[in-house]
């Protein structure tokens, strides 16, 4: 039996990411801009609210179940910024928004600085229905240092300058199986398929597969 869930996000990688990690629970993510769903406004300021946004957007335009990711960087000698504007960072600086761009626009902010602490975060919301009352949350974490340029070929957005001391390496340098079991949104992503199981989202016959 297979699930087939709308992801509120038209990010190819997070896409990829995400159907690796729940595709043994025979869960299908369908991109919501393979359905026509238009990208839903974010205007709050903490990742959570903005994925419940998302979720329920999709929701409702789709019919089908949702799950929503939020997710950004938290540089310490930023206050915690760019967070919730992590995907637009760089135009701040007067870039074209992309992942290259949003790197470059990093390592020159933190030119000079010492505290290079960072923790990227990836925040899951799923909801059945547009007014699901009770949508489930999963919150993943990871802190590293931001490197004094780009290492590695693999992953995507700020991968290449998130060094993982226990690994002695970036996020773009590990292998996808190994970057799955420890990324933020590994995490996250763990926490909510256990949500998902513990509250009957999926029968019995899949959980068992």
């Amino acid at each position: 039996m297979t699930t087939q869930i709308v992801l509120a996000s038209n990010n190819k990688g997070k896409l990829a990411e995400l159907q690796t990690l729940f595709a043994p629970l025979g869960v299908v993510l369908v991109r919501q801009a393979d359905l026509g769903i238009p990208e839903a406004p974010e205007p709050f300021r903490t990742f959570v609210e903005n994925a419940l946004a998302k979720a329920r957007h999709a929701a409702a335009a789709s019919g089908l179940p949702a799950l929503a990711d939020d997710a950004g960087l938290c540089v310490d000698a930023f206050g915690g910024l760019p967070g919730v504007d992590t995907a637009y960072y760089c135009e701040q600086f007067g870039y074209e928004k992309s992942d290259a761009n949003n790197v470059r626009a990093l390592l020159e902010q933190l030119q000079g600085q010492s505290n290079r602490r960072a923790t990227m975060v990836s925040t899951l919301v799923a909801v059945r229905t547009p007014d699901d009352p009770q949508p489930l949350i999963a919150v993943g974490r990871v802190q590293g240092l931001i490197t004094e340029q780009p290492v590695g070929e693999g992953g995507f957005g700020f991968d290449p300058v998130m060094f993982l001391p226990e690994f002695g390496k970036t996020f773009a340098q590990l292998p996808t199986d190994v970057k799955n079991a420890n990324s933020h949104r590994g995490r996250s992503s763990r926490q909510m398929l256990e949500l998902m199981r513990e509250n009957g989202w999926f029968a019995p016959a899949v959980e068992q597969a």
